[in-house]
């Protein structure tokens, strides 16, 4: 555990250790326990009880800190673009599509 020392820079950068363990750890539990593949409301009370754990382990962070990870926790369970291979781009993916040929070919007929 970090050592807190009385002057304010040097608890600062030692509560931001502590917060970034603390959000490691999360990130850590996340992709160990399948919680990305939950429905969005068993990830709430998932992620729920994850941060009461994480309170009894990392007990000198805020209730702030705690709701922030809380909040990191929930928007890496649901990124704006969807995890798994389901969302990668495939090599069909890099071909052009009938719309991009025909501008294409537009382009060629134009430019002559």
């Amino acid at each position: 555990m970090p050592t807190l020392s009385h002057s304010k820079g040097s608890c600062h950068v030692a509560h931001d250790k502590l917060m970034d363990r603390a959000r490691d750890e999360l990130f850590s539990h996340i992709n160990r326990c399948g919680v990305l593949q939950a429905s969005p409301e068993d990830q709430k009370t998932w992620m729920a009880e994850t941060i009461d754990y994480l309170a009894e382990r990392y007990p000198d962070l805020s209730d702030l800190h705690l709701s922030q990870l809380h909040d990191i926790g929930l928007r890496f369970c649901a990124p704006a673009i969807g995890h798994g291979t389901d969302n990668a781009v495939t090599a069909d993916a890099t071909e052009p599509t009938d719309v991009q040929e025909e501008v294409a070919e537009e382009e060629v007929t134009t430019a002559a």
